[in-house]
């Protein structure tokens, strides 16, 4: 009874490798998109493998390092996985700065994929 269950297992293992190859190389992070997939980053739209990928690489910075606050996962009804993150960033010499990352993983040919990712930085103007 002390196991997790799967779909957080799997979540997790999900939100690791996504953050790992973030980090390391983001030219790696197509392979756990599809066509299909979307991104709204920052509130800009992106569809398909090959727009989100561009966007992710094009990303004004040289280096970055995430570090996962909590993460929580949940089931849905179609078999989905859907994954929520709060973290900070570092991206080169800026302020560390929090965010919000919300992932649906879907099992598509074997694999788990991202169908849908939304991104904000946690930036409060008071």
């Amino acid at each position: 009874m002390g196991d997790k269950p799967i779909w957080e297992q799997i979540g997790s293992s999900f939100i690791q490798h996504y953050y790992q190859l973030f980090d390391a190389d983001r030219t790696q992070l197509g392979a756990i998109y599809i066509d299909a997939s979307c991104l709204t980053w920052e509130g800009q739209q992106f569809q398909g493998k090959a727009a989100i990928v561009e966007k992710l690489t094009s990303l004004p910075f040289q280096k970055i390092q995430h570090s996962i606050t909590a993460q929580d996962h949940q089931p849905t009804p179609d078999s989905c996985i859907l994954s929520m993150v709060v973290g900070q960033l570092k991206a080169d010499d800026d302020q560390v700065l929090g965010f919000h990352q919300t992932f649906l993983l879907k099992h598509f040919q074997g694999a788990w994929v991202c169908t849908n990712e939304v991104f904000r930085l946690s930036l409060h103007n008071v």
